[in-house]
């Protein structure tokens, strides 16, 4: 007689509260970790967190580790983990002109990683193109693909994760497209959608900054301009889930016109299509490319130096008004625009120090590069985030 073989672990944690999944968020972000410092974290009882952890334990999602110093003499210290790889989420951003995917573990692992090009970006071909990449590294996950929680896509504009829909985004040229609903019919995970920037902040808030900082904002130069606001202990997204879009405020000359059809905004001078634009409009030459105007720049050209030079002037207005706003600890200024920082980082520091208010002025700037692969693991966050949800008994 053959034995019975043990029951399968559950693909998701069951957590009934909004308690458990913040408790089990604090082991993911914080561990190894102690009950105590858990309690103190959330300001539960160690008694709470004990009957909480367990059947996250039992589960195979949380690992208890060997016996560490304690500042509380007689009582023996079992740090808890979260299980690396007991739950895997793949994470989809999507550029204009190339897919990006990447398997991720809840430890924080790129486990690989897979990249389309996009010839054009209608929604059924973005669609097709998600769907392949996910299939892509499901297969090269194999026996692995069973931990799979969720698929997240993460799309610049304005995104109502709650339905999937993109709403407006002006970097694809879409509205209302029910992107979530697509993708859900052709792949057999849950899918979320959210803002890029907004789910690269989250994966900040969960391995980066956040672990430590009590605030921060995230802005993102590059195709668009961004920013994710992360304040009392999350990532504000706001009644209209539109927050943080500081490339949209009107903070330029009125003579400049945004890919949104707006005039002012800051992305109108500051994205590098604007200032690729504006350094071929500059010489007559619509040939000229973004890695051409960075060079003129570099050689001292008045006309890609002043491009630059309105960029930074009109991301540093910004800076302070997120500043005055939020009054952040911290501002990262990320994206594949800042391998250009150099050229245009005097004016965002000036323009900064002249418009932040009081103390805002103490908000540190900080430049960090971001890859693309980094911006994936942020849709994965959000997979991650939404697998964790509380689920009814």
């Amino acid at each position: 007689m053959s034995a019975t073989p043990p029951p399968t672990p559950p693909r998701r944690p069951k957590l009934r509260t909004t308690t458990s999944a913040e408790i089990f968020t604090r082991i993911i972000t914080h561990g190894p970790v102690s009950r105590i410092e858990i309690g103190r974290l959330t300001g539960l009882s160690q008694a709470k967190v004990t009957k909480t952890v367990s059947p996250l334990i039992r589960d195979g999602f949380v690992t208890v580790g060997e016996h560490a110093e304690s500042s509380s003499p007689g009582r023996p210290v079992y740090p808890l983990s979260v299980v690396p790889r007991s739950m895997l989420a793949i994470g989809v951003k999507v550029n204009a002109d190339e897919i990006v995917a990447v398997a991720v573990s809840i430890g924080n692992e790129v486990l690989t990683s897979t990249r389309r090009a996009l010839d054009r970006h209608d929604p059924e071909t973005v669609v097709r193109e998600i769907v392949r990449c996910a299939r892509r590294l499901i297969d090269k996950l194999g026996d692995s693909a069973d931990r799979l929680v969720g698929l997240g896509v993460s799309v610049s504009g304005d995104i109502d994760t709650g339905s999937g829909v993109v709403r407006h985004s002006p970097l694809l040229g879409w509205a209302n497209v029910p992107l979530g609903e697509q993708v859900a019919r052709q792949i057999d995970l849950p899918v979320i959608v959210d803002n890029d920037v907004r789910a690269l902040a989250r994966s900040e808030q969960w391995f980066g900054l956040g672990v430590e900082a009590e605030s921060f904002a995230i802005v993102t130069i590059g195709a668009g301009i961004g920013c994710g606001i992360y304040v009392n202990g999350d990532v504000v997204v706001g009644a209209h889930g539109v927050v943080g879009e500081i490339g949209h405020l009107p903070l330029a000359s009125p003579d400049a016109v945004c890919v949104c059809s707006r005039r002012g905004c800051v992305e109108a001078v500051a994205s590098s299509g604007a200032i690729r634009d504006a350094v071929r409009a500059g010489h007559g030459d619509a040939t000229l490319t973004l890695a051409d105007a960075v060079d003129l720049a570099h050689a001292g050209d008045r006309t890609a130096v002043d491009a630059f030079d309105r960029a930074g002037t009109a991301i540093g207005a910004a800076l302070a008004v997120t500043a005055n706003l939020v009054d952040p600890e911290v501002v990262v200024i990320a994206g594949e625009g800042v391998m250009e920082y150099d050229l245009y980082e005097r004016r965002i520091r000036e323009e900064f120090a002249a418009h932040a208010f009081g103390a805002a002025a103490n908000c540190r700037l900080a430049v960090r590069r971001h890859t693309f692969i980094d911006w994936a693991c942020g849709a994965a966050v959000a997979a991650f985030r939404d697998a964790l949800l509380p689920t009814a008994a």
